[in-house]
């Protein structure tokens, strides 16, 4: 794990302030769970979220797939998601070292959202190679909130203004933007920066690790100047 990655895995370990509120918090994990949920392909899958995060609704993606497994690098993540989930039979709360020794062809569908901008291309292509490997032969690779070259950060913090808005939340987003600014996660971003990747490097990076993979019509979540990826392995 590289430096930049102990240093985002720290931050997130933390209670930080990335929500701006409690509403927030609720929404975005809602809205993900719902959109992830779309891509079970049947009630007999089994599910990887990998960097699941605080995964508030994950039962909803239980719901409609045989097993999930949610995997987070932070302890305490992974703590408090035994705690909610502990009554949801179907749920595992899993370590990135578990699923690294896991079986080959584990799973129908493996999830990595808003991660692969943390990683190293390093990194990101060990992770990818061990997601090949679990996956069976006509698994998914989701991989969501891709973000593009050039694309400035005022435009998450417009996304944020338009989510708050559609949600109730307007006023404590524009109050969390001005408070972002002087805050631990802005100061990481700035020091560590984002990894980004164009569309056409993204696919030819996946082709090389072994994946089919075409731009998704449209991202996971509200941020749409970023991208969502649906990579098949390629048979061998």
């Amino acid at each position: 794990m590289s430096s930049a990655l102990k240093d985002w895995v720290a931050y997130y370990d933390s209670a930080h302030s990335i929500y701006v509120n409690a509403v927030h918090r609720d929404v975005h994990y809602a809205k993900l769970a719902e959109e992830i949920a779309r891509y079970v392909p049947s009630p007999a899958a089994s599910v990887l979220d990998y960097g699941c995060g605080e995964a508030l609704h994950a039962d909803r993606i239980a719901a409609v797939c045989a097993h999930l497994a949610l995997a987070d690098a932070a302890p305490s993540v992974r703590a408090h998601l035994i705690e909610r989930f502990e009554r949801t039979p179907n749920i595992a709360v899993v370590s990135p070292e578990h699923v690294a020794a896991m079986p080959s062809h584990s799973f129908d569908l493996v999830v990595f959202h808003s991660v692969s901008q943390y990683l190293t291309g390093e990194e990101f292509d060990r992770i990818a190679t061990l997601f090949r490997r679990l996956l069976k032969p006509d698994g998914v690779f989701l991989l969501g909130d891709v973000v593009p070259p050039n694309v400035p950060a005022i435009s998450d913090a417009f996304a944020l203004l338009r989510f708050g808005a559609g949600n109730g939340f307007f006023l404590a987003a524009l109050t969390g933007l001005v408070r972002t600014v002087f805050s631990d996660y802005w100061q990481l971003r700035t020091k560590l920066g984002l990894t980004r990747y164009s569309e056409q490097d993204m696919t030819a990076r996946l082709r090389k690790l072994g994946f089919a993979a075409r731009r998704a019509p449209s991202n996971l979540g509200h941020l749409r100047s970023r991208m969502t990826f649906l990579a098949r392995p390629i048979a061998e």
